[in-house]
């Protein structure tokens, strides 16, 4: 007989140590909540250490293990170092790659610096944290990946130009793929979301326009712009012992809007 499913321990990340990137506010502090509520113990990996650390004293408030770390994933050595670090003390298990910038102007008054500024973080950044990541998993031969694309990185469609985010997440989008071919004869696993719009500061000059809001709505079959906790669900899932045989996949969090 084979294996049977098992709720509890298929999607348990007990004891397992979860990086997050950009994990002080917006969707990655409710990913790290979530990872944590779910046995996880947390590293905090963000350039804004003041929001990293109260994220960081929440979780240790509600009884879980959490750590902050000053990173700036554009920086190599950097994330070299931290990722080090977290390694002699523990395996590196879990990570996801959410830290995010978005500049929204025309193509045309777009200049070179900021665009080279979107794809340093979006992409390049990704990329440095992979990779450091995977240095300490392939010697367990486990491990596992979340990269936050975005329907905009599998559609040309939104509300604004920003050309910029949408090349970088259709990037991280094929980053994901060819990653997870490359890494999977080690047992380590690299997904994506892709989340349609999601109420957090990082949209809220569309939110504060009620304009908007109804239109973005309009635009969603469900009718409604995305929760922060209608993501934190999809990457628990990718991350867990239940997504054992997915890799290579980008999991559209978006309310139907990509199946129009």
């Amino acid at each position: 007989m084979t294996k049977s499913f098992d709720p509890q321990s298929d999607f348990s990340l007990h004891g397992k140590t979860a990086l997050i990137t950009g994990g002080g506010k917006g969707i990655g502090q409710g990913v790290a909540i979530g990872l944590a509520r779910s046995g996880a113990h947390i590293h905090i990996l963000d350039k804004d250490l003041a929001a990293a650390e109260a994220t960081v004293k929440f979780l240790k408030d509600d009884g879980r293990h959490a750590t902050a770390h000053h990173v700036d994933v554009t920086d190599e050595s950097a994330i070299d170092q931290v990722m080090a670090k977290i390694a002699s003390e523990a395996s590196i298990d879990l990570l996801v790659n959410n830290a995010g910038l978005a500049i929204r102007k025309a193509s045309v008054d777009l200049p070179l610096s900021e665009w080279d500024a979107v794809l340093r973080v979006n992409l390049t950044g990704v990329f440095l944290c992979a990779r450091s990541a995977a240095r300490h998993m392939i010697p367990n031969r486990s491990g596992a990946i979340v990269n936050l694309a975005s329907i905009m990185g599998l559609s040309g469609g939104g509300l604004y130009p920003n050309i910029s985010y949408q090349s970088t997440k259709g990037a991280v989008v094929n980053l994901t793929r060819a990653l997870a071919v490359e890494w999977a004869p080690h047992n380590i696993r690299v997904n994506a979301v892709a989340p349609t719009w999601v109420r957090t500061d990082f949209i809220k000059p569309l939110t504060d326009n009620p304009q908007l809001v109804e239109k973005m709505n309009a635009m969603t079959p469900l009718g409604r712009i995305a929760e922060i906790e209608d993501v934190v669900g999809g990457i628990i899932f990718l991350l867990s012992p239940a997504a054992r045989m997915i890799t290579g996949h980008t999991l559209a969090i978006d309310g139907g809007f990509l199946a129009q």
